[in-house]
């Protein structure tokens, strides 16, 4: 009997991973390998090369952060409640928060991965358009929610600043109700802000 070959996932959950701690230039083969526990004979078994597995990764988190995260909020009636479950999805989560923030860096250098993440990123913008709009008609207005929801979500990685007495949360939180026009501490079935 032979020695069973290391799945193709494992090569593409790998690279993802080691693409959010290390960054783009750390995804290698030997890298990999080392990391899996084995050889990288069998990563040509699955990819060309490194940009079929690059080609991979992105095309998993694509998936993860669209398709899957529409998916998981399609049944939820109130619009709010959807946004904040969906941005806890995507950008809350030590997995894809950290897969997300590079990807974002290696954007920055690669048109492709431009290209790919503005997709991603028109399909996030398209839902929070979709749900202020239920509560929001002026088409202006619902732009720089939008966009405000968004930044709340990203910019918050980056920020290290004080918040006068007040928690990050509870300065979130209220930037949160502002954004989605609610109540501060109103409770939603999704729970938190728009992460």
């Amino acid at each position: 009997m032979g020695v069973a070959r290391t799945p193709r996932q494992a090569w593409i959950e790998q690279g993802l991973q080691t693409l959010s701690t290390n960054g783009v230039d750390a995804v290698r083969v030997e890298v990999l390998a080392k990391a899996l526990g084995v050889t990288k004979g069998g990563f040509y078994g699955y990819f060309a090369d490194r940009n079929a597995l690059l080609e991979a990764m992105l095309d998993q988190w694509e998936r993860e952060c669209t398709d899957d995260v529409l998916e998981r909020v399609a049944n939820i009636e109130d619009p709010r409640a959807k946004v904040v479950l969906a941005g806890r999805l995507t950008l809350s989560g030590d997995r894809l928060l950290g897969i997300d923030l590079a990807i974002r860096d290696w954007a920055r250098r690669d048109p492709a991965v431009t290209e790919r993440l503005r997709r991603v990123d028109d399909v996030r913008m398209g839902l929070l358009r979709d749900m202020i709009g239920t509560f929001c008609s002026d088409p202006d207005e619902i732009e720089a929610r939008s966009l405000l929801a968004f930044c709340l979500a990203i910019g918050n990685q980056f920020l290290a600043a004080d918040h006068q007495g007040r928690t990050r949360e509870e300065v979130r939180a209220r930037a949160s109700a502002i954004v989605l026009n609610r109540a501060a501490g109103q409770n939603l079935s999704g729970g938190g802000t728009p992460e």
